[in-house]
């Protein structure tokens, strides 16, 4: 795997840290985050919109990230733009 290292929570001042790393080789967004509460996973598992099965399936997973991070979420995004025009 070849992931690439854009950012870490910059309010992180112990291993609590969620981070933002890019998978070029598959062209995905790889986010370490905070687990939700019982009550927000039980509202996202309830959540129904068109073309999306209800509950969340075994391999998936609700994560939390702080809106602090959004510049380098853009900055993991743009790195997988620049990917796709190679």
């Amino acid at each position: 795997m070849s992931l690439r290292f854009i950012g870490i929570d910059p309010d992180t001042k112990t291993g609590d840290s969620p981070t933002v790393w890019v998978d070029q080789e598959k062209g995905e967004l790889v986010f370490q985050g905070w687990k939700p509460d019982p009550q927000l996973e039980a509202e996202c598992a309830a959540f129904e919109v068109p073309g999306h099965a209800v509950g969340i399936p075994v391999d998936e997973a609700v994560i939390r990230v702080p809106a602090r991070m959004v510049r380098m979420i853009r900055e993991a995004c743009d790195v997988l733009d620049r990917s796709d025009d190679r």
